[in-house]
């Protein structure tokens, strides 16, 4: 890494990539696929679960959705969505069900983000 760095001050110093040498782009470029095999191999994927309150927020944006609207939709306060959606309240089946059947958000989606 500290080599690809080195070529990458020097890039910035002289300008550019472009004004490296042919001698110091190949390098420069054996390095990165050695940099980028490396991690195939060595580093494990990171998987990201997402949260509750980021699955619901992207629905109600693809649905053009406010909260309010939502507690509408479920039949329930703006502040139960609000307290559910800010961690500040656990959600009850029954709003697991309803954001299921009314958003159409898998179940297990769902069930896996609490």
């Amino acid at each position: 890494m500290q080599m690809i760095e080195k070529y990458i001050q020097k890039a910035t110093k002289l300008g550019g990539f472009h004004a490296l040498t042919k001698q110091d782009e190949t390098a420069l470029h054996q390095l990165t696929l050695l940099a980028n095999d490396y991690e195939k191999k060595q580093m494990l994927p990171v998987m990201i679960q997402p949260s509750l309150n980021l699955i619901i927020q992207n629905r109600l944006e693809e649905m053009n959705l406010t909260q309010s609207k939502l507690s509408e939709i479920l039949n329930t306060t703006a502040s139960k969505i609000s307290k559910i959606l800010s961690g500040k309240q656990e959600p009850d089946a029954h709003f697991l069900k309803a954001i299921h059947e009314k958003l159409g958000i898998d179940g297990n989606v769902l069930l896996e983000a609490i």
